[in-house]
């Protein structure tokens, strides 16, 4: 079971969860959390306390979306706010490349490639939110202010 602390975007996941302050901790679930919703069941919180890593590609460049469990990303939000007609999710490949985590257990960070983020300002309603630690078995605990300091992300309207 903790063999999954030792897979290598795990491993990177951590290093900047801990390098960023060295009591936030992986928790490996039993079961996946490869949803929203498998994950809130585990950690018996409520689905809008998930952080989803959802990767879109906007022109030539990624934009890493941090959104609330239970709201969907728009699109259209996004092409205003980027300015860009060609706004999409990206593709698993893309995913693997850019973030060096797959789909399921993408993390908020420690991506291969720097990448801007946006997060989702409904995470704000939240005292503790859960995003993925590099695997769709692990997790990491943290609130909406270390989770923008972490990510240097950027607070948008992006959902619908």
């Amino acid at each position: 079971m903790n063999s999954i602390l030792f897979k290598e975007p795990v491993k990177r996941a951590e290093k900047a969860i801990k390098e960023f302050n060295p009591n936030l901790r992986v928790i490996v679930l039993e079961q996946t959390a490869r949803t929203a919703q498998d994950a809130a069941t585990a950690l018996g919180c409520k689905v809008g306390a998930i952080v989803k890593s959802l990767l879109f590609k906007a022109g030539e460049e990624f934009i890493l979306c941090l959104v609330s469990g239970d709201k969907r990303c728009s699109l259209n939000k996004l092409k205003k706010i980027l300015n860009e007609k060609d706004v999409s999710m990206a593709n698993p490949e893309d995913v693997k490349k850019v973030t060096g985590y797959t789909i399921g257990g993408v993390s908020p960070t420690g991506h291969l490639i720097k990448i801007k983020i946006f997060i989702d300002e409904n995470l704000k309603n939240f005292d503790s939110i859960f995003a993925a630690a590099g695997h769709p078995n692990a997790v990491f605990k943290i609130d909406f202010e270390s989770l923008k300091s972490l990510t240097s992300g950027v607070t948008k309207e992006i959902t619908e």
